[in-house]
């Protein structure tokens, strides 16, 4: 029997997203609230202050520093392009002169009578936040973002890599234990997001990222071929920050895993729409799943019905930490009280028996529902 993993992942048909886009530092919101924005709306803007640079205008001059602010040609605040005289040294009633170029574009941040040292700071980075998904503001944070909110169908992934995209759902395989492999991706796939079955290998991943493809949704992936892709372990870090052209996210874990028939059905119910996708992964503490998102008409009806039901002796589970790390196992008591656990804290826990027979005790938070 093959078991899709789901530690509360939600996959839902139809339910309302809320989505907070806001700067890394204070800017201008360029929407106002109520406002309808598609996913490349570009909603908030500001500028990372660039690069300082030090030079020692002191030594190159052979000045004290004391004189460094007189012998100046701009000022704090001025900007100045590389190759420009910023500094000059007169020497002998003006006969002689030294100067002193700029090393980069920038502008003048500091000139220290102290040190005797300028600093310059490169030009500002722009940095722009897009809606990324399509839907209504509902909230604005002056300087800083807003909120977004939107009727929308909703699969969470177990593990993913790669940052947020946009592209239309594209299924590649009818069945949900079908292997997605190079031979499926076509060149008319471009900028789409192809959804496989039971995995994805290596030679899919590696034609997708050659045609262009947005993303790939599937059930699961082999590690080492993660690996090769991305050229290096990720290890247990957050994701979503690779320096990929293309997001993908295994909705039940790696290895081969016939993804879930109701994940496989709704992906299939919406072939061809338009879709938002994010392959952002933290699995410990502040758990964060990747996603796909499909906006939906806002007059249907809400039923955010997720699929996998909470604990309930008898509930399939895999175990998520040592030592019985992906272990499955079925609840047979779900202990009310509080119990101390081997750290010492103490924490609700489960009693499970595990394939072999063997029944343990572990906290709840270590395990992982299970929808076979």
């Amino acid at each position: 029997m093959a078991h899709a993993y789901t530690p509360g992942l939600k996959v839902t048909d139809s339910t309302i997203i809320v989505k907070r886009r806001r700067l890394p530092i204070l800017g201008e919101v360029l929407v106002n609230l109520g406002d309808t924005v598609t996913p490349e709306t570009v909603v908030a803007r500001t500028k990372i202050p660039g690069d300082p640079e030090t030079v020692n205008v002191s030594n190159k001059l052979g000045l004290e520093p004391e004189d460094v602010p007189d012998c100046m040609l701009k000022k704090e605040g001025d900007a100045v392009k590389k190759g420009e005289v910023i500094a000059m040294k007169k020497s002998f009633f003006g006969m002689f002169k030294s100067t002193l170029e700029a090393p980069i574009d920038g502008t003048i941040d500091i000139i220290s009578p102290i040190t005797g040292q300028i600093t310059l700071r490169g030009p500002a980075i722009p940095i722009e936040i897009d809606a990324y998904v399509p839907g209504k503001v509902i909230e604005v944070i002056d300087r800083e973002g807003v909120v977004i909110q939107t009727h929308a169908a909703l699969i969470q992934g177990i593990f993913g890599v790669g940052g947020e995209r946009q592209g239309v759902l594209k299924m590649a395989v009818k069945d949900p234990s079908e292997v997605l492999t190079g031979e499926h991706i076509t060149a008319d796939m471009k900028g789409k997001i192809v959804v496989g079955g039971s995995l994805a290998t290596l030679d899919a991943i590696q034609k997708a990222d050659q045609v262009g493809v947005a993303g790939i949704v599937a059930g699961g992936l082999i590690d080492k071929d993660l690996v090769a892709f991305l050229g290096y372990d990720i290890g247990v870090a957050i994701t979503g920050q690779e320096d990929i052209n293309l997001t993908i996210i295994m909705t039940e874990g790696f290895g081969q895993i016939r993804m879930a028939d109701k994940t496989f059905s709704l992906l299939q119910s919406l072939d061809g729409q338009v879709a938002s996708l994010n392959g952002a992964t933290q699995i410990r503490a502040g758990v964060m799943r990747p996603e796909v998102i499909v906006a939906l008409p806002d007059e249907g009806e809400i039923h955010d019905n997720v699929f996998g039901g909470g604990m309930d002796t008898g509930t399939l589970i895999r175990i998520i930490r040592e030592p019985y790390f992906g272990k499955l196992a079925t609840i047979v008591e779900l202990p009310a009280e509080l119990q101390q656990v081997e750290s010492g804290t103490r924490a609700r826990v489960l009693v499970a028996k595990l394939e072999n027979g063997e029944v343990v005790t572990v906290p709840r938070a270590n395990v992982e529902l299970i929808e076979g």
